[in-house]
């Protein structure tokens, strides 16, 4: 007859004693450990619309498109996660560090429409105040001006950006493609694109 080993003896007592090493999902809630990588979120206070989560996602669960609607344009972000592998690479790549996390959620089953496992966020684009071409997000802009600080004022689309958001400057309407107006010298204080802006160098 062969006798169990001490270290399976000891295993047992203490599975008595303590109860079972498992939980009790789904009959209880389980609680992850704290770094768990569970269902991403985008949090739009903190997310710059820089697309550089989509960039990096290997499994493209992170998509985004630039429109132009009625004068306004934006960007929007979906993240679908029932494609999303949960590796982390979006909150690991994202430049302000809080645009896009990972919670703690695992429990994504369902019975209804998978295309509906998704959130989606939009942000306000800048526009070429001379061609009406997209440049970038607003949010995005202004976090390069904060992280700049002084440096901004190095670059005139930055710094005009930069004081309209203080209240110190005018806003000036801003062109369709099909309203171009001619880039000048003076062009070149204004929130332009880099290919009007090379134009309004040249023409300086």
């Amino acid at each position: 007859m062969r006798y169990p080993k001490l270290r399976e003896l000891r295993e047992a007592v203490k599975a008595l004693i303590k109860g079972p090493y498992t939980s009790r999902f789904p009959f209880e809630a389980h609680k992850p450990f704290e770094r768990f990588r569970g269902r991403p979120y985008f949090h739009e206070e903190d997310c710059i619309g820089c697309t550089a989560c989509a960039q990096v996602c290997p499994a493209r669960a992170i998509e985004f498109t630039d429109e132009i609607r009625s004068g306004r344009a934006k960007r929007v972000l979906t993240i679908r996660w029932d494609i999303c592998i949960f590796c982390g690479q979006c909150q690991a790549n994202c430049p302000s560090t809080k645009g896009i996390m990972l919670s703690q959620e695992f429990d994504l089953a369902t019975t209804e429409n998978r295309l509906e496992l998704k959130q989606t966020i939009e942000k306000e684009f800048a526009l070429c105040e001379c061609c009406g071409e997209m440049i970038l997000p607003v949010d995005q802009y202004a976090w390069v001006a904060k992280k700049l600080g002084p440096l901004c004022f190095a670059n005139a689309s930055l710094l005009v950006f930069y004081l309209r958001n203080l209240g110190l400057s005018l806003k000036e309407k801003v062109l369709l493609k099909k309203e171009c107006a001619e880039v000048t010298r003076s062009s070149r204080i204004k929130v332009i694109c880099p290919t009007c802006r090379r134009e309004a160098v040249l023409k300086s």
